[in-house]
């Protein structure tokens, strides 16, 4: 099984699914290898624009949908070799997409290909981009199912919860002037900037003792702050850039209302991307339904991780009512860096566990 997985592998790393720029075709390319590799499924590519695809593969009357994202990330100058050239050296398989998480799917079509049974398969092409298209039209559609189990690394365990995350654009509005002048101190737009900081920081030290899934506190970072023109003028103009993380008992909408609250009155405030957590939901059904992941977890027979920090697109499919969980080969440690791998143990292990599952709906 290992060398069918490889097999695909090399060639889904062949492709170019870098996003941005998201230059992925509907016809060929990718998506074309793909659907040459299901020759007994009923398939539908659809075009979202932009370079957003998805494929949706099924056989049979599956009970479970399996996904996983074909984009990757933008390559770097610190790789050593080709990074749409699979390389195996020693234990690793080495390209880029190869943990995140072109693994997952390359495990998918050789258990596809090699086992019999109930199957279905959505591969799409817009997780990179904070710019999900492909999971709400597929959301959007009729499609049957209640249970879901989208690809990312996490070394082979199922994961029931992670962290939302939302990204914030702030706009701070000044008076330019002499710096000598006293109004410096409430005209500056920088200064304003500066006292939300210092606000906003103190607002998420206090959230430090609270848990979920033994996910603690709120993760925040400031990402980016631009504004002013010298030393001797007041700055007229700063612009901030930052995102938080809440846990999934968190209100994001709340957390909203308390950052836009430590701003000076005329401060714009606009929220670009919005991810729900996982499970989604309010604070008092969010560990049921984590209680309702487990049970899928354990009647698929994957083992349970703990809950992670980073986003996925799970808590879409959970926002939408689905039952999600995120299972997938690889460690997070590994994608998004320079000479990007991913475990051949990770690998067989994956394909393997996708197998008994393919083999268990026959029964």
């Amino acid at each position: 099984m290992l060398d069918d997985v490889l097999k695909h592998l090399a060639a889904l790393v062949s492709f170019d699914t870098r996003n941005p720029p998201r230059a992925i075709p509907a016809e060929g390319g990718l998506f074309g290898y793909v659907r040459a590799q299901l020759p007994d499924f009923h398939v539908e590519v659809t075009d979202h624009g932009d370079g957003a695809v998805s494929l949706l593969a099924v056989r049979g009357q599956p009970r479970v949908l399996l996904n996983v994202h074909m984009d990757t990330v933008p390559d770097s100058p610190a790789w050593t070799a080709d990074p749409f050239t699979l390389r195996v050296q020693g234990d690793r398989a080495i390209g880029l997409g190869a943990c995140d998480i072109k693994g997952a799917a390359a495990g998918l079509l050789a258990v596809a290909r090699s086992t019999p049974g109930d199957l279905a398969l959505l591969f799409s092409s817009d997780e990179e981009a904070n710019d999900p298209r492909c999971i709400a039209a597929f959301l959007a559609r009729d499609h049957g199912f209640t249970d879901v189990v989208v690809a990312e690394p996490t070394r082979c365990e199922a994961v029931l919860a992670h962290r939302g995350i939302s990204a914030v654009r702030m706009q701070f509005h000044g008076a330019a002037g002499h710096a000598s002048g006293a109004q410096a101190m409430q005209a500056s737009a920088l200064h304003q900037a500066m006292r939300w900081g210092v606000r906003s920081l103190e607002h998420v030290d206090a959230h430090a003792a609270q848990e979920f899934g033994g996910l603690k506190g709120l993760r925040f970072n400031i990402g980016r702050v631009e504004g002013g023109i010298k030393a001797n003028v007041i700055a007229p103009q700063a612009e901030v850039r930052f995102g938080f993380r809440p846990l999934p008992s968190q209100s994001m909408d709340e957390l909203h209302d308390q950052f836009r609250g430590f701003a000076d009155a005329g401060t714009d405030y606009e929220e670009t991307f919005r991810g729900p957590s996982l499970p989604a939901g309010d604070a008092r059904d969010a560990e049921n339904r984590r209680r309702d992941a487990e049970t899928l977890a354990e009647s698929l027979q994957l083992p349970v991780g703990g809950a992670v920090d980073f986003w996925t697109e799970a808590s879409l499919f959970s926002q939408a009512g689905l039952n999600a969980i995120v299972y997938g080969p690889g460690d997070i440690a590994q994608a998004h860096t320079a000479d990007e791998w991913v475990a051949l143990e990770q690998l067989q292990r994956y394909a393997d566990s996708i197998q008994r599952i393919v083999s268990t709906s026959q029964q």
